[in-house]
């Protein structure tokens, strides 16, 4: 007898495989190393820190500031590239299968204890643009030290997930960066934590608030070969979608909003088969379907 798997444990264990891809080097955490390897050169499609002892890949949003602030590039074209090419043929896809600490915080959500009932107000969805603008592209172009190069501001300031992943391995493996700890490292571990007691209460609360490359992939939604597609002709507004929708997104509406991250937790709820989650298709009339 076959077990059949669900939707929800499918899409979990590609985002653990993806994670476990992502972060092959695993002995590096024992010597406190830093793989250092020709792929090294690429970026992971989601977010993971360049300087977690296991990562085999850099992160993209760490990549485009220190591009865009070395002193030989006035942009990372390169970088971005890839970025914005993941984004038109992915969208958000990214963030719901692929990315590591998408997947970190999924499974702090799934503590029991705290209430998972609350919503964010709308503006606060609104802030991972300003982290995008500011810390991503002006400050690391405007914050230079004596040799004209940039800080990486947000991976430097704020970024969670490079104190999770490589701050924290580091400093335990390291007894002479321990002995240097000060009190940036204490800021971004209070950022850590406070991020990490959020996601107790809101699901991915870095996602919707915080996180830069969410942000990109969110404005390429709209347009991205994988996407959402409602018939309107079959729909019948019972919002059972809306009600599954961790990201607080009305897929009958917006399918296609800058929040959804293309879990397909909606496309499984709907009674009536109205959504289609994936390439363009056509239905069964040969017309392409409504799309909200």
């Amino acid at each position: 007898m076959t077990m059949k798997l669900t939707h929800a444990v499918k899409r979990k264990l590609v985002q653990i495989v993806a994670f476990g891809l992502t972060n092959s080097h695993v002995s590096n955490f024992a010597s406190g190393q830093i793989y250092t390897g020709p792929w090294k050169k690429f970026c992971n499609p989601g977010l993971n820190c360049y300087s977690c002892p296991a990562a085999g890949l850099a992160c993209p949003i760490g990549a485009m500031q220190a591009v865009s602030g070395s002193t030989e590039f006035g942009f990372s074209f390169y970088v971005v590239g890839i970025v914005l090419a993941l984004g038109v043929v992915l969208g958000r896809f990214i963030c719901g299968f692929l990315c590591p600490f998408g997947l970190f915080q999924e499974l702090i959500y799934k503590i029991p204890g705290p209430p998972k009932h609350l919503k964010l107000k709308k503006w606060m969805t609104y802030c991972k643009y300003g982290f995008l603008v500011i810390f991503v592209l002006i400050l690391p172009l405007v914050l230079t030290n004596y040799m004209g190069m940039g800080k990486p501001a947000f991976c430097e300031y704020i970024c969670p997930a490079g104190t999770l992943e490589g701050g924290i391995p580091l400093l335990l493996t390291n007894a002479s960066l321990s002995s240097i700890i000060g009190s940036l490292f204490f800021m971004k571990l209070a950022i850590l934590i406070a991020v990490i007691v959020a996601c107790l209460f809101f699901y991915r609360f870095f996602c919707k608030t915080m996180c830069p490359l969410g942000a990109i992939y969110g404005l390429l939604n709209k347009i991205s070969l994988y996407r959402m597609e409602v018939d309107k002709k079959t729909c019948v507004s019972c919002g059972k979608c809306a009600t599954v929708c961790k990201m607080d997104v009305d897929p009958s509406k917006t399918p296609n909003s800058a929040e959804c991250i293309r879990c397909g937790d909606c496309t499984k709820a709907c009674p009536v088969g109205a959504l289609h989650l994936g390439f363009a298709r056509k239905n069964e009339t040969g017309q392409e379907p409504e799309k909200a």
